[in-house]
């Protein structure tokens, strides 16, 4: 779409609530924003000036749609449903898709614990969520010591250690009654709960009547479970007292980045952090009301009972969406945790800005840097090919993906070469593009914006006749050649190829020396698994009917394909094949051919 025809359709967008979705040239949904008023919102990425970060995202722009809806909240919801199902590059995402631990009270016959991060309320009862397994983990484990609930997925038929070191009842073998499983379950639901207190005010009533019994083993083991109680279930500070489950929310931004920080309050007690860094595009409190309904759908979050949010953002839109109870404290404790949520944003925001900075310069500061030396539009999709072969024999090929300076390993490909016969690398590598970009094109696949070869300039030139003239693709093509001791020497590009100045201590550099580290070593390993399969191969496995279960039958029982060459019929037969094959067999190892 040309600026002209983009200037006629932003005069079309209406002055409504909804959602817009930018595309880049490909077609592909690369950032969606929601907005009051849609006119408004979606000319503002069209004038006025932008940061730097900004008018990156706006540069790739080439398209725009828009769905108008009724009010702001359906534009909130809309918002969040669609970058979930789109993942758009420059979005708010949740990159590692965090989910956080729960122990799980399952609701079986005969009830276990289980650490779990997926949630179904049907099956059990969750506490949680803990900050990370190691918390989950110890306290599963100082439970499994106070309450010997059962171990094993499913029943086996005689017990096991856990039965042995007090672990476990063993439904298996014994009949355990009903009500004392659910004695059980009832005192860990009150123990997760916050009850704690009351189990090792028991334990210790217990350790002083056995003490005073002279059964020292035993009050020393349960002065152990008292210790452990205190350790796992006492070590964070208690900020209130009501014992409530709630999620505190503050945030900071700064040049265009913001920073999250969610205190997770349970029972009463703040039990961890979690810290969020991520460019935004939209007014920060509308992004923030985006990061806070991904922050639940992505992980299928159990709500709090309470969610605590700064006074700057709308609380109502944030209680629809949540469907839980959310408040904005004006004074009190309430009030300083947000104030101290905020404030660690605002620190770990500080901390961690220039590690950002650093690292884009590093990937897309990098690309960009690559762009200007090409002088081409920065290459955010970047194809890099490689060959191996030892003297010809073996010879693979292999493809790495870079986008925005950064490697999309779902996405790389190896290649067995099919129709060069011997070491020839140009040949090798025009059957490796031409295989690629046919089916690049056949089924409709994005394209990139730079290739890059790993050789000189013949195989250079082998990668531009195959896309120009059996394609007729013309796709930047650029060859990275080696000094004598294999390292990134030289960026050569053109027809005929010319070196492309480019400093080699310039983040560009840096980046074409990454890449060609990483084709070159997903090629060699390539080529070392089919080596090592080939070196494997034996002439059995070329006769027909002689599997790998009859191929290892016949090794055991002769040792060795001479030994089967040398065998009767009858002892083939005996060995275990069947006539025909025995037949086979003897008739292929006689004449190969």
């Amino acid at each position: 779409m040309t600026p002209n025809t983009i200037k006629e359709k932003l005069a079309l967008v209406p002055k409504q609530p909804g959602c817009y979705l930018m595309k880049n040239n490909h077609g592909e949904i690369i950032y969606i924003g929601k907005a009051k008023n849609l006119f408004n919102r979606v000319h503002s990425y069209f004038s006025g000036s932008h940061d730097a970060k900004t008018q990156r995202m706006i540069m790739d722009i080439a398209d725009f749609e828009y769905i108008v809806v009724s009010s702001e909240i359906e534009a909130l919801l809309l918002e969040i449903n669609l970058i979930k199902k789109h993942e758009p590059r420059y979005n708010i995402m949740l990159r590692d898709d965090k989910s956080y631990p729960y122990i799980k009270l399952t609701n079986e016959k005969y009830p276990r614990l289980i650490i779990t991060r997926k949630v179904n309320r049907k099956s059990g009862k969750y506490f949680g969520p803990y900050p990370n397994v190691t918390a989950a983990s110890e306290t599963k484990r100082l439970l499994d010591r106070l309450y010997p609930l059962r171990k094993c997925r499913s029943l086996p038929n005689r017990v096991c250690l856990y039965y042995h070191i007090g672990q476990c009842l063993a439904p298996c073998v014994n009949d355990i009654p009903q009500e004392t499983y659910e004695k059980m379950a009832n005192e860990i639901t009150h123990f997760l709960n916050g009850g704690y207190q009351d189990v090792k005010r028991d334990l210790k009533e217990k350790m002083e009547s056995e003490a005073d019994q002279l059964h020292f083993e035993k009050a020393k083991e349960l002065r152990d479970q008292i210790r452990s109680i205190e350790t796992v279930m006492e070590r964070q500070k208690v900020i209130l007292n009501d014992l409530n489950d709630r999620d505190i929310f503050g945030y900071v931004y700064d040049k265009g980045w913001m920073c999250v920080q969610v205190f997770f309050m349970r029972q009463g007690k703040l039990i961890e952090r979690d810290v969020s860094l991520f460019p935004f595009y939209q007014e920060p409190e509308e992004d923030f009301l985006t990061y806070i309904g991904q922050f639940y759908a992505h992980q299928n979050h159990i709500r709090p009972k309470e969610v605590l949010i700064p006074k700057a953002v709308d609380r109502d839109l944030v209680e629809q969406m949540l469907q839980t109870k959310v408040l904005q404290p004006q004074r009190g404790r309430k009030k300083d945790l947000v104030q101290m949520a905020g404030k660690n944003a605002q620190i770990a925001l500080k901390e961690k800005f220039a590690l950002i900075e650093r690292d884009e310069k590093r990937t897309t500061g990098a690309v960009e840097q690559l762009g200007e030396a090409l002088d081409l539009p920065a290459p955010r999709r970047i194809e890099t090919f490689d060959n191996s072969n030892i003297q010809g024999a073996d010879p693979v090929s292999a493809m790495v993906v870079f986008e925005d300076g950064r490697p999309k390993k779902s996405e790389y490909r190896k290649y067995r070469i099919k129709t060069v016969k011997g070491p020839d690398d140009y040949a090798t590598m025009k059957e490796v593009i031409r295989r690629r970009y046919s089916r690049v094109l056949r089924e409709g696949k994005v394209l990139p914006d730079l290739i890059l070869i790993d050789g000189g300039r013949g195989q250079l030139s082998a990668a531009i006749d195959v896309l120009e003239n059996e394609f007729g693709l013309y796709i930047p093509v650029c060859g990275l050649a080696k000094d004598d001791r294999h390292r990134t020497s030289q960026l050569v590009a053109g027809d005929p190829p010319v070196i492309v100045p480019l400093p080699r201590s310039s983040q560009a550099f840096y980046l074409l020396q990454r890449i060609q580290d990483e084709v070159h070593r997903f090629a060699i390993t390539f080529h070392r698994q089919v080596r090592n399969k080939n070196m494997l191969h034996s002439v059995l496995d070329d006769i027909p009917g002689v599997g790998r279960q009859r191929k290892q039958a016949l090794l055991s029982a002769f040792g060795s394909v001479k030994k089967i060459r040398e065998a009767s019929h009858e002892a083939l037969r005996e060995a275990g094949l069947p006539q025909k094959v025995a037949e086979t067999v003897k008739k292929y190892l006689s004449d190969p051919s």
